[in-house]
């Protein structure tokens, strides 16, 4: 039985489970934009706000060795320290969000974009002609 159990299981062994948080953690803030499913996002959410409180509030190397217990990835790592640091001076919480997109199609799953709020996003398509 799972109760008071309230964190979500991701229908995975623990392990596996904490091993696709990192490397969904690790995207999110290289790419600062992935399409996963919403209770993915969901979970991952907590986390990427986690790392980026730390990057901003600690001190650099303290700040490294934390984001290194979630983070795969020293380039990400450095992007934290770097950019997203700059970023979100002025902000306290509430570094990403989660767009819905639709629904996959194999098995029904519901879809989102998990962005990075105020990221530059390059553009997709052909850009407008302007006359």
């Amino acid at each position: 039985m799972r109760h008071r159990n309230h964190s979500k299981r991701l229908a995975r062994k623990p392990h596996q489970a904490r091993s696709l948080l990192k490397n969904l953690v690790t995207s999110v803030i290289l790419y600062e934009k992935v399409r996963t499913t919403q209770k993915r996002a969901q979970v991952a959410k907590a986390l990427v706000d986690r790392v980026i409180t730390v990057g901003k509030r600690e001190r650099t190397d303290l700040a490294i060795r934390k984001m290194n217990r979630i983070l795969t990835d020293r380039n990400a790592c450095r992007k934290v320290l770097e950019v997203l640091k700059k970023r979100y001076a002025s902000r306290s919480s509430g570094f990403t969000r989660l767009v819905p997109v639709g629904m996959r199609k194999g098995d029904g799953a519901k879809l989102v974009d998990f962005i990075l709020m105020d990221a530059v996003m390059p553009m997709v398509g052909k850009a407008k002609k302007a006359s």
